[in-house]
Protein backbone atom coordinates (compact mmCIF):
# COMPACT_ATOMS: atom_id res chain seq x y z
CA UNK A 1 0.00 0.00 0.00
CA UNK A 2 2.74 2.39 0.66
CA UNK A 3 4.63 1.31 -2.16
CA UNK A 4 1.15 2.17 -4.50
CA UNK A 5 1.10 5.62 -2.41
CA UNK A 6 4.74 6.46 -3.29
CA UNK A 7 4.53 5.56 -7.17
CA UNK A 8 0.91 7.85 -7.13
CA UNK A 9 2.88 10.53 -5.48
CA UNK A 10 5.47 10.73 -8.08
CA UNK A 11 3.21 10.24 -10.81
CA UNK A 12 0.53 13.50 -9.67
CA UNK A 13 3.61 15.01 -9.26
CA UNK A 14 5.32 14.45 -12.76
CA UNK A 15 1.57 15.03 -14.50
CA UNK A 16 1.65 18.38 -12.86
CA UNK A 17 4.84 19.38 -13.56
CA UNK A 18 3.94 18.98 -17.28
CA UNK A 19 0.85 20.74 -17.04
CA UNK A 20 2.44 23.80 -15.43
CA UNK A 21 5.45 23.69 -18.15
CA UNK A 22 2.51 23.99 -20.55
CA UNK A 23 0.99 27.01 -19.47
CA UNK A 24 4.76 28.21 -18.20
CA UNK A 25 5.85 28.09 -21.61
CA UNK A 26 4.19 30.52 -23.37
CA UNK A 27 4.71 32.94 -20.53
CA UNK A 28 8.13 32.08 -20.24
CA UNK A 29 8.33 32.77 -24.14
CA UNK A 30 6.69 36.19 -23.79
CA UNK A 31 8.62 37.54 -20.60
CA UNK A 32 11.99 36.85 -22.61
CA UNK A 33 10.57 38.66 -25.47
CA UNK A 34 9.50 41.57 -22.93
CA UNK A 35 12.84 42.02 -22.10
CA UNK A 36 14.51 41.35 -24.46
CA UNK A 37 13.51 44.38 -25.36
CA UNK A 38 15.01 46.13 -21.99
CA UNK A 39 18.31 44.60 -23.10
CA UNK A 40 17.77 45.95 -26.74
CA UNK A 41 16.98 50.02 -25.07
CA UNK A 42 20.22 48.91 -22.95
CA UNK A 43 22.72 47.34 -25.68
CA UNK A 44 22.05 50.52 -28.39
CA UNK A 45 21.34 53.65 -25.97
CA UNK A 46 25.05 51.73 -24.73
CA UNK A 47 26.64 52.53 -27.99
CA UNK A 48 25.48 56.61 -28.16
CA UNK A 49 27.83 56.93 -24.72
CA UNK A 50 28.13 56.21 -20.82
CA UNK A 51 25.95 59.24 -19.86
CA UNK A 52 22.77 58.08 -22.25
CA UNK A 53 23.00 54.62 -20.29
CA UNK A 54 23.28 55.46 -17.28
CA UNK A 55 20.18 58.10 -17.68
CA UNK A 56 18.54 55.34 -19.37
CA UNK A 57 19.64 53.06 -16.05
CA UNK A 58 18.09 55.85 -13.71
CA UNK A 59 14.74 56.56 -15.78
CA UNK A 60 14.32 52.48 -15.60
CA UNK A 61 15.18 52.59 -11.99
CA UNK A 62 12.70 55.09 -10.51
CA UNK A 63 9.63 54.44 -13.13
CA UNK A 64 9.80 50.79 -11.61
CA UNK A 65 8.53 51.51 -8.13
CA UNK A 66 5.22 53.06 -10.32
CA UNK A 67 4.76 50.54 -12.39
CA UNK A 68 5.18 47.39 -10.07
CA UNK A 69 3.12 49.15 -7.99
CA UNK A 70 0.64 49.55 -10.36
CA UNK A 71 1.13 46.31 -11.89
CA UNK A 72 0.56 45.03 -8.04
CA UNK A 73 -2.93 46.35 -7.78
CA UNK A 74 -3.96 44.63 -10.72
CA UNK A 75 -2.33 41.03 -9.89
CA UNK A 76 -5.81 40.36 -8.44
CA UNK A 77 -7.26 40.36 -12.34
CA UNK A 78 -5.01 36.77 -12.51
CA UNK A 79 -6.28 35.47 -9.02
CA UNK A 80 -9.79 36.02 -9.42
CA UNK A 81 -10.16 35.18 -12.82
CA UNK A 82 -8.04 32.10 -12.35
CA UNK A 83 -10.47 30.81 -9.09
CA UNK A 84 -13.64 31.91 -10.89
CA UNK A 85 -12.35 29.38 -13.88
CA UNK A 86 -11.46 27.08 -11.60
CA UNK A 87 -14.72 27.02 -10.23
CA UNK A 88 -16.91 26.97 -13.53
CA UNK A 89 -17.62 30.20 -12.99
CA UNK A 90 -17.32 32.49 -16.86
CA UNK A 91 -19.71 35.51 -15.44
CA UNK A 92 -17.37 36.04 -12.58
CA UNK A 93 -14.72 36.11 -14.43
CA UNK A 94 -15.64 38.35 -17.19
CA UNK A 95 -16.65 40.91 -14.40
CA UNK A 96 -13.11 40.95 -13.02
CA UNK A 97 -11.77 41.58 -16.55
CA UNK A 98 -14.28 44.54 -17.08
CA UNK A 99 -13.31 45.61 -13.91
CA UNK A 100 -9.43 45.24 -13.99
CA UNK A 101 -9.50 47.30 -17.35
CA UNK A 102 -11.18 49.88 -15.56
CA UNK A 103 -8.27 50.12 -13.19
CA UNK A 104 -5.85 49.63 -15.15
CA UNK A 105 -6.62 52.78 -17.23
CA UNK A 106 -6.61 54.66 -14.28
CA UNK A 107 -3.48 53.04 -13.11
CA UNK A 108 -1.75 54.03 -16.32
CA UNK A 109 -2.70 58.06 -15.95
CA UNK A 110 -2.37 58.26 -12.43
CA UNK A 111 1.44 56.65 -13.57
CA UNK A 112 1.81 58.99 -16.25
CA UNK A 113 0.95 62.34 -14.13
CA UNK A 114 3.54 61.00 -11.22
CA UNK A 115 5.84 60.82 -14.05
CA UNK A 116 5.42 64.56 -15.13
CA UNK A 117 5.35 65.95 -11.75
CA UNK A 118 8.39 63.71 -10.65
CA UNK A 119 10.37 65.28 -13.43
CA UNK A 120 10.96 68.72 -11.12
CA UNK A 121 12.24 66.95 -8.44
CA UNK A 122 14.99 64.60 -9.89
CA UNK A 123 17.73 66.37 -7.79
CA UNK A 124 16.27 64.94 -4.93
CA UNK A 125 17.98 61.24 -6.31
CA UNK A 126 21.56 63.14 -5.92
CA UNK A 127 22.69 61.21 -9.32
CA UNK A 128 25.97 63.08 -11.49
CA UNK A 129 24.36 66.36 -13.07
CA UNK A 130 24.73 65.53 -16.65
CA UNK A 131 23.06 62.02 -16.37
CA UNK A 132 19.84 63.97 -14.65
CA UNK A 133 19.98 66.49 -17.53
CA UNK A 134 19.89 64.02 -20.08
CA UNK A 135 17.17 62.18 -18.38
CA UNK A 136 14.27 64.96 -18.63
CA UNK A 137 12.21 63.84 -22.09
CA UNK A 138 13.30 59.83 -21.56
CA UNK A 139 11.65 59.90 -18.30
CA UNK A 140 8.20 61.49 -19.56
CA UNK A 141 7.84 59.19 -22.46
CA UNK A 142 8.43 56.81 -20.72
CA UNK A 143 6.00 57.78 -18.33
CA UNK A 144 3.02 58.24 -20.44
CA UNK A 145 3.79 54.84 -22.19
CA UNK A 146 2.60 53.12 -18.82
CA UNK A 147 -1.17 53.06 -19.15
CA UNK A 148 -0.23 50.69 -22.47
CA UNK A 149 1.86 48.65 -20.45
CA UNK A 150 -0.92 48.47 -17.95
CA UNK A 151 -4.11 47.55 -20.53
CA UNK A 152 -2.03 45.37 -22.16
CA UNK A 153 -0.41 43.36 -19.09
CA UNK A 154 -4.31 42.99 -17.51
CA UNK A 155 -5.52 41.17 -20.70
CA UNK A 156 -2.27 39.34 -20.68
CA UNK A 157 -2.84 37.83 -17.16
CA UNK A 158 -6.58 37.75 -17.97
CA UNK A 159 -6.21 35.10 -20.72
CA UNK A 160 -3.38 33.30 -19.04
CA UNK A 161 -5.34 32.45 -15.55
CA UNK A 162 -8.09 31.13 -19.01
CA UNK A 163 -5.59 28.83 -19.97
CA UNK A 164 -4.87 31.56 -23.47
CA UNK A 165 -1.31 32.57 -23.16
CA UNK A 166 -0.61 31.82 -26.47
CA UNK A 167 -2.42 34.96 -28.65
CA UNK A 168 -0.77 37.51 -25.89
CA UNK A 169 2.51 36.43 -26.39
CA UNK A 170 2.26 36.55 -30.27
CA UNK A 171 0.99 40.19 -29.36
CA UNK A 172 3.88 40.85 -26.60
CA UNK A 173 6.70 39.45 -29.09
CA UNK A 174 5.07 41.67 -32.67
CA UNK A 175 5.22 44.53 -30.12
CA UNK A 176 9.13 43.81 -28.98
CA UNK A 177 10.38 43.40 -32.69
CA UNK A 178 8.34 47.10 -33.65
CA UNK A 179 10.19 48.70 -30.50
CA UNK A 180 13.42 47.59 -31.59
CA UNK A 181 12.75 48.82 -35.21
CA UNK A 182 11.54 51.94 -34.22
CA UNK A 183 15.04 52.44 -31.46
CA UNK A 184 16.79 51.55 -34.76
CA UNK A 185 15.21 54.28 -36.39
CA UNK A 186 15.11 56.87 -33.91
CA UNK A 187 17.56 56.33 -31.61
CA UNK A 188 20.31 56.51 -34.89
CA UNK A 189 18.32 58.67 -37.20
CA UNK A 190 17.37 56.03 -39.97
CA UNK A 191 14.41 56.17 -42.60
CA UNK A 192 14.58 59.89 -42.69
CA UNK A 193 14.67 60.62 -38.99
CA UNK A 194 16.78 62.66 -36.99
CA UNK A 195 19.08 61.05 -34.57
CA UNK A 196 17.11 61.47 -31.22
CA UNK A 197 19.64 59.14 -29.21
CA UNK A 198 18.02 58.39 -25.56
CA UNK A 199 14.99 60.60 -26.52
CA UNK A 200 14.38 58.67 -29.82
CA UNK A 201 14.08 55.50 -27.65
CA UNK A 202 11.29 57.08 -25.45
CA UNK A 203 9.81 57.88 -28.61
CA UNK A 204 9.97 54.37 -29.82
CA UNK A 205 8.93 52.46 -26.49
CA UNK A 206 5.79 55.13 -26.43
CA UNK A 207 4.43 54.06 -29.77
CA UNK A 208 5.05 50.22 -29.50
CA UNK A 209 3.36 50.06 -25.97
CA UNK A 210 0.20 51.43 -26.83
CA UNK A 211 0.62 49.17 -30.26
CA UNK A 212 0.34 45.82 -27.73
CA UNK A 213 -2.13 47.54 -25.78
CA UNK A 214 -4.85 48.08 -28.62
CA UNK A 215 -4.01 44.60 -29.61
CA UNK A 216 -4.74 43.21 -26.77
CA UNK A 217 -8.00 44.72 -27.13
CA UNK A 218 -8.86 43.66 -29.67
CA UNK A 219 -8.29 40.20 -29.55
CA UNK A 220 -9.84 40.07 -25.78
CA UNK A 221 -13.07 41.34 -26.88
CA UNK A 222 -13.34 39.43 -30.43
CA UNK A 223 -12.07 35.75 -29.45
CA UNK A 224 -14.57 33.31 -30.36
CA UNK A 225 -12.40 31.02 -27.68
CA UNK A 226 -13.04 33.20 -24.85
CA UNK A 227 -16.71 34.37 -26.05
CA UNK A 228 -18.43 33.23 -22.10
CA UNK A 229 -15.53 34.91 -20.78
CA UNK A 230 -16.56 38.24 -22.26
CA UNK A 231 -18.49 40.88 -20.23
CA UNK A 232 -21.92 41.14 -21.47
CA UNK A 233 -21.82 44.85 -21.20
CA UNK A 234 -18.41 47.52 -20.88
CA UNK A 235 -19.71 50.54 -20.05
CA UNK A 236 -22.34 50.29 -17.57
CA UNK A 237 -23.49 48.84 -14.02
CA UNK A 238 -19.84 49.07 -12.36
CA UNK A 239 -19.82 47.28 -8.82
CA UNK A 240 -18.20 48.80 -6.22
CA UNK A 241 -17.89 45.79 -4.47
CA UNK A 242 -16.32 43.81 -7.16
CA UNK A 243 -13.84 47.17 -7.61
CA UNK A 244 -13.23 46.48 -3.60
CA UNK A 245 -12.61 42.79 -3.54
CA UNK A 246 -9.88 43.73 -6.49
CA UNK A 247 -8.33 46.42 -4.52
CA UNK A 248 -8.23 44.80 -1.19
CA UNK A 249 -6.38 42.21 -2.50
CA UNK A 250 -4.49 44.15 -5.19
CA UNK A 251 -3.17 46.32 -2.48
CA UNK A 252 -0.56 44.17 0.06
CA UNK A 253 0.52 42.83 -3.57
CA UNK A 254 0.93 46.71 -4.52
CA UNK A 255 3.02 47.46 -1.17
CA UNK A 256 4.87 43.98 -1.59
CA UNK A 257 6.06 45.15 -5.24
CA UNK A 258 7.02 48.88 -4.02
CA UNK A 259 9.42 47.03 -1.20
CA UNK A 260 10.92 44.73 -3.03
CA UNK A 261 11.71 47.17 -6.24
CA UNK A 262 11.47 49.90 -4.03
CA UNK A 263 14.99 48.05 -2.38
CA UNK A 264 16.72 47.10 -5.62
CA UNK A 265 15.82 50.92 -6.89
CA UNK A 266 17.45 52.48 -3.83
CA UNK A 267 20.09 49.97 -4.52
CA UNK A 268 20.35 51.46 -7.81
CA UNK A 269 20.46 55.44 -6.06
CA UNK A 270 23.03 53.95 -3.86
CA UNK A 271 25.20 52.66 -6.78
CA UNK A 272 24.76 56.21 -8.48
CA UNK A 273 26.62 57.59 -5.44
CA UNK A 274 29.74 56.03 -6.71
CA UNK A 275 29.54 57.69 -10.01
CA UNK A 276 28.22 57.20 -13.55
CA UNK A 277 30.78 54.18 -13.96
CA UNK A 278 29.28 52.18 -11.53
CA UNK A 279 25.70 52.95 -12.12
CA UNK A 280 26.22 51.84 -16.31
CA UNK A 281 27.56 48.59 -14.82
CA UNK A 282 24.96 48.09 -12.39
CA UNK A 283 22.56 48.39 -14.89
CA UNK A 284 23.92 45.86 -17.47
CA UNK A 285 24.27 43.27 -14.43
CA UNK A 286 20.63 44.14 -13.20
CA UNK A 287 19.65 43.71 -17.34
CA UNK A 288 21.26 40.71 -17.25
CA UNK A 289 19.87 39.33 -13.57
CA UNK A 290 15.94 40.75 -14.46
CA UNK A 291 16.69 38.09 -17.85
CA UNK A 292 17.30 35.37 -15.74
CA UNK A 293 14.82 36.43 -12.95
CA UNK A 294 12.27 36.42 -15.89
CA UNK A 295 12.16 32.36 -16.48
CA UNK A 296 11.83 31.59 -12.89
CA UNK A 297 8.85 35.13 -12.83
CA UNK A 298 7.23 33.42 -15.22
CA UNK A 299 7.16 29.50 -13.97
CA UNK A 300 5.71 31.70 -10.79
CA UNK A 301 3.08 33.28 -12.75
CA UNK A 302 1.76 29.45 -13.99
CA UNK A 303 2.26 28.30 -10.58
CA UNK A 304 0.01 30.76 -9.64
CA UNK A 305 -2.01 30.57 -11.74
CA UNK A 306 -2.57 26.71 -11.13
CA UNK A 307 -2.79 27.11 -7.16
CA UNK A 308 -5.60 29.50 -7.92
CA UNK A 309 -7.57 26.57 -10.20
CA UNK A 310 -7.15 24.07 -7.67
CA UNK A 311 -7.68 26.24 -5.20
CA UNK A 312 -11.49 27.88 -6.76
CA UNK A 313 -12.24 24.30 -6.82
CA UNK A 314 -11.66 22.97 -3.40
CA UNK A 315 -8.87 20.71 -4.94
CA UNK A 316 -6.35 21.29 -2.10
CA UNK A 317 -4.51 18.18 -2.43
CA UNK A 318 -2.76 19.24 -5.54
CA UNK A 319 -1.17 22.52 -4.21
CA UNK A 320 2.06 20.52 -3.20
CA UNK A 321 2.68 18.73 -6.15
CA UNK A 322 1.65 21.82 -8.26
CA UNK A 323 4.17 24.19 -6.13
CA UNK A 324 6.99 21.07 -5.81
CA UNK A 325 7.14 20.84 -10.22
CA UNK A 326 6.92 25.03 -10.50
CA UNK A 327 10.20 24.79 -8.14
CA UNK A 328 11.80 22.19 -9.81
CA UNK A 329 11.29 24.32 -13.04
CA UNK A 330 12.50 27.55 -11.60
CA UNK A 331 15.40 26.72 -9.74
CA UNK A 332 16.57 24.56 -11.97
CA UNK A 333 16.97 27.03 -14.50
CA UNK A 334 18.21 29.63 -12.13
CA UNK A 335 21.14 27.46 -11.18
CA UNK A 336 22.35 26.73 -14.74
CA UNK A 337 22.24 30.96 -15.09
CA UNK A 338 23.83 30.94 -11.85
CA UNK A 339 26.76 28.80 -13.83
CA UNK A 340 27.19 31.45 -16.25
CA UNK A 341 27.39 34.24 -13.89
CA UNK A 342 29.93 33.19 -11.94
CA UNK A 343 32.18 31.52 -15.20
CA UNK A 344 31.31 34.32 -17.88
CA UNK A 345 30.45 38.16 -16.29
CA UNK A 346 33.14 39.90 -18.20
CA UNK A 347 32.35 38.36 -21.33
CA UNK A 348 28.40 38.89 -21.16
CA UNK A 349 29.50 42.55 -19.58
CA UNK A 350 31.31 42.86 -23.33
CA UNK A 351 28.08 42.67 -24.78
CA UNK A 352 26.73 46.23 -23.31
CA UNK A 353 29.73 48.30 -23.34
CA UNK A 354 33.36 48.60 -24.69
CA UNK A 355 34.55 50.67 -21.90
CA UNK A 356 36.64 48.81 -19.62
CA UNK A 357 36.30 50.31 -16.38
CA UNK A 358 32.31 49.44 -16.85
CA UNK A 359 33.22 46.05 -17.94
CA UNK A 360 35.69 44.97 -15.41
CA UNK A 361 33.31 46.31 -12.64
CA UNK A 362 30.17 44.26 -13.66
CA UNK A 363 31.91 41.55 -13.85
CA UNK A 364 32.84 41.74 -10.25
CA UNK A 365 28.75 42.33 -9.73
CA UNK A 366 27.84 39.25 -12.12
CA UNK A 367 29.30 37.29 -9.19
CA UNK A 368 26.65 38.52 -6.36
CA UNK A 369 24.37 38.08 -8.90
CA UNK A 370 25.42 34.46 -9.62
CA UNK A 371 24.76 33.77 -6.03
CA UNK A 372 21.76 35.06 -5.30
CA UNK A 373 19.93 32.99 -8.12
CA UNK A 374 18.65 29.94 -6.64
CA UNK A 375 17.19 32.60 -3.50
CA UNK A 376 15.38 34.69 -6.12
CA UNK A 377 14.33 31.25 -7.70
CA UNK A 378 12.64 29.77 -5.07
CA UNK A 379 10.91 33.16 -3.42
CA UNK A 380 9.43 34.01 -6.60
CA UNK A 381 7.58 31.11 -6.84
CA UNK A 382 6.54 30.39 -3.32
CA UNK A 383 4.94 34.20 -3.53
CA UNK A 384 3.07 33.42 -6.74
CA UNK A 385 1.79 30.04 -4.83
CA UNK A 386 0.97 31.97 -1.99
CA UNK A 387 -1.20 34.66 -3.57
CA UNK A 388 -3.30 31.70 -5.56
CA UNK A 389 -4.58 30.91 -2.04
CA UNK A 390 -5.25 34.84 -1.66
CA UNK A 391 -2.70 34.65 0.87
CA UNK A 392 -1.87 38.57 0.55
CA UNK A 393 -0.98 40.04 3.92
CA UNK A 394 1.80 37.88 5.81
CA UNK A 395 4.02 37.88 2.05
CA UNK A 396 3.85 41.19 1.88
CA UNK A 397 5.33 41.24 6.18
CA UNK A 398 7.93 39.35 4.38
CA UNK A 399 9.16 41.35 1.85
CA UNK A 400 8.93 44.35 3.84
CA UNK A 401 11.14 42.92 6.49
CA UNK A 402 13.76 41.00 3.84
CA UNK A 403 14.14 44.12 1.98
CA UNK A 404 14.25 47.07 3.95
CA UNK A 405 15.29 46.12 7.06
CA UNK A 406 17.82 42.97 6.21
CA UNK A 407 18.87 43.56 2.16
CA UNK A 408 19.50 47.14 1.90
CA UNK A 409 20.81 47.74 5.01
CA UNK A 410 23.59 44.98 4.89
CA UNK A 411 24.24 46.31 1.65
CA UNK A 412 24.42 49.58 2.75
CA UNK A 413 27.30 48.23 5.83
CA UNK A 414 29.44 46.37 3.07
CA UNK A 415 29.58 48.94 1.25
CA UNK A 416 30.18 51.84 2.59
CA UNK A 417 30.33 51.54 6.75
CA UNK A 418 33.25 48.75 5.69
CA UNK A 419 34.44 50.35 2.67
CA UNK A 420 33.90 47.66 -0.19
CA UNK A 421 31.99 49.80 -2.55
CA UNK A 422 29.76 48.76 -5.21
CA UNK A 423 30.00 45.16 -4.54
CA UNK A 424 28.89 45.54 -1.22
CA UNK A 425 25.52 46.65 -2.46
CA UNK A 426 24.68 44.09 -4.43
CA UNK A 427 25.46 41.51 -1.23
CA UNK A 428 22.64 42.83 0.34
CA UNK A 429 20.48 41.78 -2.50
CA UNK A 430 21.94 38.17 -1.61
CA UNK A 431 20.79 38.14 1.96
CA UNK A 432 17.53 39.58 1.60
CA UNK A 433 16.41 37.35 -1.58
CA UNK A 434 17.57 34.37 0.87
CA UNK A 435 15.78 35.85 3.54
CA UNK A 436 12.65 36.29 1.53
CA UNK A 437 12.59 32.50 0.41
CA UNK A 438 13.04 31.49 3.81
CA UNK A 439 10.16 32.53 4.93
CA UNK A 440 7.46 32.92 2.29
CA UNK A 441 8.57 28.58 1.91
CA UNK A 442 7.75 28.46 5.80
CA UNK A 443 4.22 30.34 5.45
CA UNK A 444 3.54 27.85 2.36
CA UNK A 445 4.28 24.69 4.61
CA UNK A 446 2.05 26.27 6.49
CA UNK A 447 -1.12 26.84 4.59
CA UNK A 448 -0.52 23.74 2.71
CA UNK A 449 -0.69 21.15 5.48
CA UNK A 450 -4.13 22.36 6.37
CA UNK A 451 -7.21 20.67 5.93
CA UNK A 452 -7.49 19.21 2.33
CA UNK A 453 -9.88 17.78 -0.08
CA UNK A 454 -8.15 15.36 -2.43
CA UNK A 455 -9.05 15.31 -6.09
CA UNK A 456 -7.60 14.72 -9.14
Amino acid sequence: MATDQATWNRLRWRIETCRTFRLALPIIVGMLGQNLLGIADVAMIGRVGVTELAACGFVFNISHIPLLAGLGLLAPISIRAAQAYGANKPGEAAECLRHGMLLALLCGIGMGVSMVLLDDYLHWFRQPAHVMDASHSYLLLFGWSMAGVMISHTIKQYCEALNDPWPPMIILLVGVALNILLNWVFIYGNWGSPPLGLEGAGIATLIARWAMAMASVIYVLGATKLARFRPVQLRNNWSWSRLKDLLTLGFPICIQHVMEVGAFVFGAIMMGWFGATAMAAHQIAITCATSTFIVALSVGMAVGVRVGHVWGAGLRGRLRHIVGGGMFMGVGVMGLCAIGFLTAGEVIAGWFSEVPEVTALAAVLFIAAGIFQISDGTQVVVMFALRGMSDVRIPTFIAIVSYWLVSLPVGYLIAFTWDKGPIGVWFGYVVGLTCVAVLASIRFRILSHGPVRAGA
